[in-house]
């Protein structure tokens, strides 16, 4: 692959330039406007940078006079650039696939989404078809994390591509859809499983803990018929212990406060007889890693139980990573996200799962108990993040 560098006044004469030098079948990598010149910064002129690259190792076919033209496609997949560097559907050529060309194909198909994928994480839309721009656009609004977004594009753009552009706007954002569950394709999504007494929420503090589990606890209630019973661990504000005693009021259910591992002991055994018991924990600076290590003094985090991250869609992406290394030491099944409705930018979300490979078990979207609160699915978070 020969990879060249073109600074031109326009675009229009770096495309002579690569047309006079690699030929028509050199394809556009990148292009952007540059500052050339000057003295200390000043008088310096606007420029177009234009990287161009051709595959040395093509062996463009000869044609005989009077002979009818070849498509070159069939060798290799290239992309022919236009006046303007972009790529240009139109102007691509097809042939028949054999069977036994399948594995040539799906090579060529690699190398080229590794192509794309060095354009499409420069995020210029003029690169690309216009039923594609507004898909990077959306992407870009849910500050989905550039490298990802860079893979998904490049897949869709060679998707494009492959189908010729016979493509309608639903089709695309089914394939968009796909792509991401692919991503995800390793991580497990759902709610309590209801096969373990023990259900725990962790987390920092204002995330919505406590309104979270009352939720869960009146599904049990109201939607199962479950017996159940509320143990909270959070003696560090009287308002805490105050608000889940009115829900445990209302859903008619006991609550016992504990101040130590003692403590949650004996309020298992009292609690023995009930079919679920949530726990509510304190929350507190995830900074100190002195609060995780408090839980662990006070819970018994055993195999009867299921304990549940809780993080607010509003918190920057690196937040939530630092949280969730905080509260690692713990076994986390599943996150629990809540806020969903106080942001419209979600894309985050993705990182996170990707990043913990661990799925959401349960969106919330606010206060209403035991409403706005959903069981998630891949498809269905998937449709939240990119709506």
């Amino acid at each position: 692959m020969k990879v060249k560098k073109y600074i031109a006044p326009s675009m229009q004469e770096a495309m002579k330039k690569i047309r006079s030098e690699m030929g028509n079948e050199a394809v556009i990598l990148n292009s952007k406007a540059i500052q050339s010149g000057g003295f200390l910064g000043l008088f310096a002129k606007k420029k177009i940078e234009v990287i161009a690259a051709l595959d040395q190792e093509l062996d463009v076919p000869v044609h005989s006079k009077g002979k009818e033209e070849q498509p070159f496609f069939q060798e290799k997949l290239v992309y022919p650039i236009t006046s303007n560097g972009g790529l240009n559907s139109k102007e691509q050529i097809q042939s028949p696939i054999s069977e036994e060309n399948n594995l040539h194909l799906a090579e060529q198909i690699k190398e080229l989404k590794d192509m794309l994928q060095s354009i499409a994480t420069n995020d210029k839309s003029e690169l690309y078809p216009e039923p594609l721009k507004a898909i990077l656009q959306k992407m870009t609004k849910q500050e989905i994390n550039p490298s990802l977004k860079g893979q998904i594009m490049a897949e869709l753009l060679a998707y494009w591509y492959q189908m010729n552009g016979n493509l309608t706007n639903n089709q695309l954002q089914e394939k968009e859809k796909e792509l991401f569950a692919q991503k995800l394709k390793n991580i497990s999504f759902g709610g309590i499983s209801h096969q373990r007494k023990y259900i725990n929420v962790v987390g920092p503090t204002g995330v919505g803990k406590t309104t979270t589990l009352a939720k869960l606890a009146a599904e049990c209630v109201l939607q199962k018929n479950k017996k159940v019973a509320f143990i909270t661990t959070d003696t560090f504000r009287i308002a805490a212990i105050d608000q889940l005693k009115t829900y445990a009021k209302i859903l008619d259910v006991p609550i016992e406060v504990c101040y130590s591992l003692d403590d949650f002991k004996e309020a298992k055994k009292k609690l023995d007889g009930y079919d679920f018991i949530f726990i509510d924990t304190a929350g507190r600076n995830f900074l100190e890693s002195q609060y995780v290590k408090d839980l662990q003094s006070i819970i018994d985090f055993n195999e009867e139980m299921e304990t549940f991250l809780v993080l607010a869609a509003t918190a920057k992406t690196a937040d939530m990573l630092a949280i969730y290394e905080r509260f690692s030491i713990i076994p986390i099944k599943r996150l629990i996200i809540t806020k969903l409705d106080e942001t419209s930018t979600r894309g985050s979300l993705f990182e996170v799962m990707m990043k913990t490979n661990k799925g959401i078990a349960y969106t919330t979207h606010g206060q209403n108990v035991p409403d706005d609160i959903e069981v998630t699915t891949k498809d269905r978070i998937i449709e939240q993040i990119l709506r």
